[in-house]
């Protein structure tokens, strides 16, 4: 190209020179700018009559859809309940009948007066004629005094029942006061501290620690009897445990109401593995 026409030509053909033009890559880089202008239009519209044939269908649709909104009036059924009968509330008990009147004569007390002063209900009558006769305060007709006492009124209460005395045999569950070891607490470390060193190895073999509860039974005077694992049985721990409360000395026994008493026992033995 001649230097003159460089500052006049198209950047395509400076491009291009020298090359060959009807290849097809010079017209396609030509026509670029229409061919997007050309496309943009096209989606453009083609979203505009999209966005326009929704906009319609909705119109439309919601036409359609419309319609007089018909309100109907509910009558209610007059539904009637069936009448409950009403009973009559039942008659009164009779009214017993009053108790039969006692024939009573007046107490007269004595007074000194002339025969002819006397009145008639005043006369004081002889004692023949009042042995079936109570006294009162005035004079009254009616049955005879038999000495008929009346029943005598059953006790329902006020008289205090002896305790009952409690069944020497009979075991507590739970106590005022429960059974203890020899010396309290302290002892009963000690010892059983002592029977688990004499299989401390055997123990760690077996590799199982926790805590065993064995439960027994000790009678008024202390003797042990019934003695079982409740937890880890068949475990040495378990095995150690109740031949150590067997073979062990006699235990303070329980109390209750200020009495010594046969009652269960819970006592619980805790080993725990020595890590080397």
């Amino acid at each position: 190209m001649d230097v003159s026409k460089i500052l006049n030509s198209n950047i395509l053909d400076i491009i291009f020179d020298g090359r060959n033009k009807n290849y097809g890559a010079y017209e396609l880089r030509t026509q670029y700018n229409k061919r997007l202008t050309r496309a943009l239009v096209i989606t453009a519209s083609v979203a505009l009559l999209i966005m326009l044939a929704s906009f319609l269908s909705s119109k439309f649709d919601s036409s359609n859809k419309k319609g007089d909104i018909v309100v109907k009036e509910l009558e209610m059924a007059d539904i009637q309940q069936p009448e409950e009968k009403v009973e009559p509330p039942p008659p009164p008990p009779p009214k017993p009948p009053d108790p039969p009147k006692i024939e009573m004569a007046k107490f007269t007390p004595p007074k000194v007066v002339k025969d002819e002063e006397v009145k008639p209900e005043e006369e004081m009558k002889e004692v023949e004629k009042l042995e079936d006769t109570k006294i009162g305060v005035s004079n009254q007709e009616g049955q005879k005094d038999l000495g008929i006492v009346a029943p005598p009124v059953e006790d329902k209460g006020g008289v205090v029942a002896a305790p009952k005395v409690e069944d020497d045999d009979k075991v507590f569950q739970k106590v005022e006061i429960e059974a203890q070891f020899p010396g309290g607490e302290g002892a009963w470390t000690k010892y059983i501290s002592r029977e688990i060193n004499r299989y401390i190895d055997e123990l760690q073999e077996a590799g199982k620690a926790g805590t065993c509860l064995v439960q027994f039974i000790v009678d008024r005077d202390g003797n042990i009897s019934d003695v079982e694992a409740l937890t880890m049985k068949g475990t040495k721990l378990a095995e150690i445990c109740v031949n150590a409360i067997k073979k062990g000395p006699k235990w303070t026994p329980a109390e209750q109401n200020g009495r010594k008493v046969k009652a269960y026992r819970k006592q619980p033995v805790t080993f725990q593995i020595q890590e080397e």
